[in-house]
């Protein structure tokens, strides 16, 4: 006869699994170039495709250095800092010494840039409103409770276990 923890550690297997596969399709759509476009058009926003998840990455997780966003992007830090110099051209950006080590420089958003987002903002709501036109409200909280969940612990949890 199976344990209760053989049972319960199986099941756990299983939705880690169910999990997993949910989040890599979350993870696609979200990064469908084409979903970008539509964001962008709906906030009446110019701004080259491969820059706008920047911005956005930037406004989370800023101030931030090139080598953090690079590894968070999942591209090459080259990369990242030559869009982050287009960032700053156009105004979306300012980069400044790190208080810790004034060497490294590090990306906030400019007012310019925090506009831009919050029309970004507005659109990604009247879309994300759209999506859960059918949800119950509990069934909208408990999501957003659990993801931001999973999302806290998933990131206090070290790589190496």
């Amino acid at each position: 006869m199976a344990t209760k923890n053989n049972v319960q550690d199986a099941h756990i297997s299983t939705q880690i699994k169910t999990l997993h596969g949910a989040l890599v399709e979350i993870v696609s759509v979200i990064n469908e170039p084409q979903r970008d476009e539509v964001l962008l058009s709906e906030a009446n926003v110019q701004l080259d495709r491969a820059l706008f998840p920047l911005l956005v990455g930037i406004n989370h997780f800023g101030p931030i250095g090139v080598v953090d966003l690079a590894n968070r992007a999942g591209r090459d830090y080259t990369t990242i800092s030559r869009q982050l110099t287009k960032l700053e051209k156009l105004g979306l950006i300012e980069r400044r010494g790190a208080e810790a080590d004034r060497r490294v420089r590090e990306a906030i958003v400019s007012p310019k840039g925090a506009e831009i987002l919050l029309k970004i903002e507005a659109a990604r709501d009247r879309i994300g409103r759209a999506i859960f036109s059918t949800w119950t409200k509990d069934d909208v909280d408990s999501l957003v409770k659990l993801m931001c969940r999973f999302a806290d612990e998933i990131g206090r949890r070290p790589l190496d276990k």
